[in-house]
């Protein structure tokens, strides 16, 4: 998908809940499923980590320190997010938001990552969604809430403030009567949602698919009316058994969709509950498959399996390279991954920090960093790489090339053995 083209995000991804779910077998879902459970080993691509530590230095911290603090399937949850949440950060206009569906299981570190990825002046709320199911416990309070986090992408947003009606026992100055003779007070909503409005019972409602985490479509009406359009695009990157995609439908015709799973037959299930609500136009009911495929924006909708052909020159994600030459975009990759350049400046420089010339005999005390920071338009290339320890990455941060490190060294008295780094640089 071109970059700034969605209005609003809005998404109910996997919680890091350490379990797998699945739709119950006679259901409109049968057969979706999925892993909460989360493992660095097995969960965590290496193409994830190099795009982190090259472009979002301070998005690679929250994850460290959350394999610090919780361990490393919270670390790796946290990439398998972070990646994401990067290229919605993309996809949005200037003025989009996006709000995330998370529960306390990760919540608060959640909105780290997207302090880093969005910028902690963009955070606008954190919603508490709180519900009654069964279950009780008795050594802490019922855990019965979730959270939703909003965020924008810029200084200018979407936001239309909704109101719900408050019914009291007696009458007093403000308030109203209805036709069943209920005494009421429309109130603007805060950021505590109660579940008498948005019906969280799936198991009881006629809105139930079976899919295992699927949430109320009123709850997502109201995310869908406050903070986006009529004709805006709303996308949900796990789009699941489509609540966020009927509750569009529902609200507005105009207001343009876009879902997104990993599931083979979400489809179907989507098309079937569009169908169910009576969504989709007579004419196409009962077509086939192939017949479905529409235009999308146009009549009806569309299908693709393909990855979409971008029009906008493939821009990187990262924001800071926006104001950059169009030649960084378009630099050649060198086609290695970090570990492998790492490597190659050990074989070429041994193991000695760049920066101070302290020397390492594990390599695990020195780590990869850029000469020219991408900040400033420095390429991820080899070329353009350092072994640097702990301290000395730290000092450079996004601020200094490698000269600038040195005599910053050398000036705070961090210098080892300044002859060794001068013969490094060559």
């Amino acid at each position: 998908m071109n970059s700034e083209t969605v209005d609003l995000i809005a998404t109910d991804p996997p919680f890091n809940k350490g379990r797998d779910f699945h739709a119950t077998p006679d259901s409109l879902a049968k057969g979706a499923s999925f892993q909460d459970r989360w493992s660095w080993e097995n969960d965590v691509h290496e193409e994830w980590t190099d795009q982190i530590q090259n472009d979002w230095p301070k998005v690679w911290e929250v994850i460290n320190s959350s394999r610090n603090s919780w361990g490393d399937d919270m670390g790796a949850y946290l990439c398998f997010m972070g990646v994401r949440l990067i290229a919605m950060r993309r996809l949005l206009k200037p003025t989009g938001s996006i709000y995330l569906h998370c529960d306390p299981t990760a919540s608060h570190y959640l909105k780290m990552l997207m302090d880093a990825i969005f910028g902690r002046k963009n955070f606008k709320n954190e919603v508490v969604w709180g519900y009654r199911t069964q279950g009780v416990a008795m050594r802490w309070w019922p855990r019965k809430h979730d959270i939703l986090l909003l965020y924008s992408k810029g200084a200018e947003w979407t936001f239309h403030p909704q109101q719900e009606r408050q019914f009291y026992n007696k009458a007093f100055r403000h308030t109203k009567i209805d036709r069943n003779g209920r005494h009421y007070v429309d109130t603007y909503l805060r950021d505590i949602w109660d579940h008498d409005e948005t019906k969280p019972t799936i198991s009881q409602s006629q809105e139930r698919t079976g899919y295992p985490t699927q949430k109320p479509l009123a709850l997502y009406e109201r995310i869908i009316q406050a903070s986006s359009n009529a004709g805006d695009l709303v996308l949900d990157p796990f789009c699941g058994c489509a609540t966020t995609l009927v509750a569009c439908e529902r609200l507005d015709p105009k207001r343009q969709w876009v879902g997104i799973d990993i599931w083979d037959k979400a489809q179907d299930a989507v098309v079937e509950r569009l169908e169910k609500e009576g969504l989709t136009a007579p004419k196409y009911t009962r077509r086939t498959k192939k017949a479905r495929q529409q235009f999308l924006f146009a009549e009806e909708f569309t299908f693709t399996d393909a990855i979409p052909d971008r029009t906008d020159g493939g821009e990187t994600s990262a924001p800071y390279l926006k104001t950059k030459s169009k030649l960084q975009a378009k630099e050649t990759s060198d086609g290695l991954t970090n570990q492998e350049r790492k490597q190659k400046l050990l074989d070429a420089k041994g193991h000695f920090c760049q920066g101070c010339g302290h020397p390492f005999d594990d390599s695990r005390y020195l780590e990869l960093d850029h000469n020219t920071p991408r900040a400033s338009g420095g390429s991820n290339n080899l070329s353009n790489r350092l072994l640097l320890c702990r301290p000395c990455n730290g000092l450079k941060s996004n601020i200094y090339t490698l000269d600038g490190l040195i005599k910053e060294n050398k000036k705070r008295g961090y210098m080892r053995n300044l002859k060794l780094v001068n013969a490094l640089k060559k």
